[in-house]
């Protein structure tokens, strides 16, 4: 079974948002990446980029697939995870610890829409 982290908001696209103060600290779950498999690519926004919720923000290529990476929430990117254009393994080794992006958010009510820890792992079980 994969891990879920309570205290986190989740899509239904797989990204775990984390809030710390008006900024969302986004990645992907550990549900996503063993479906993924390994992960050889991290294709990322740049800093600055405007984001709504469900943009397509970059692009995330296993050795299975490429999936498209969307926005859980809008705002302003504040923050790219540089260490994954190196090593996009790391979100294979700990998804929780690795974020992807940080996006200023502009809408936090648009929080309502994602699941909570409870309601993720009985999406996941479907």
């Amino acid at each position: 079974m994969s891990k879920i982290v309570e205290g986190l908001f989740y899509s239904e696209d797989h990204d775990w948002v984390k809030v710390e103060g008006d900024v969302a600290i986004v990645g992907i779950s550990d549900h996503a990446q063993h479906q993924l498999g390994e992960i050889v690519y991290v294709e990322l926004p740049e800093v600055d980029d405007e984001l709504s919720a469900g943009d397509t923000y970059g692009v995330i290529e296993s050795v299975k697939a490429a999936s498209d990476s969307h926005s859980p929430v809008s705002g302003k990117v504040v923050a790219i995870n540089e260490e994954l254009e190196d090593n996009p393994g790391a979100i294979n080794e700990d998804p929780y610890a690795n974020w992807v992006i940080k996006v200023e958010l502009s809408d936090k009510a648009e929080l309502d829409n994602l699941m909570d820890s409870k309601q993720y792992e009985g999406f996941c079980a479907e």
